[in-house]
């Protein structure tokens, strides 16, 4: 069967892994009127810098925790995905 049409090839997510080092927050940003306040965080992970927004302050995740996420390689730098970022929880931990 042949697809009609133009069709781009979509940019494969990456899956990263690694203790939080750092985090620096700035905002709250308004880029136009009715879009929601949003905060810039940037996170250091195992040495790698990349870039998170998200609707609080609050990220879930505290420096020390060994974290879980998707991200993608853009010409700006590492970028996070929106609700990626989690606490990676050691199965060998449960009893």
């Amino acid at each position: 069967m042949a697809r009609g049409g133009f069709r781009r090839n979509k940019v494969q997510k990456q899956q990263g892994k690694g203790e939080l080092q750092a985090v620096a927050s700035e905002g709250p940003f308004i880029e136009w009127v009715g879009k929601p306040e949003y905060y810039r965080h940037q996170l250091t992970i195992d040495g790698k810098e990349y870039r998170y927004e998200s609707d609080s302050t609050d990220l879930g995740v505290e420096i020390g925790d060994m974290v879980v996420f998707r991200f993608v390689d853009h010409a700006d730098g590492l970028i996070v995905d929106r609700r990626s970022l989690g606490k990676w929880i050691d199965p060998a931990s449960f009893s």
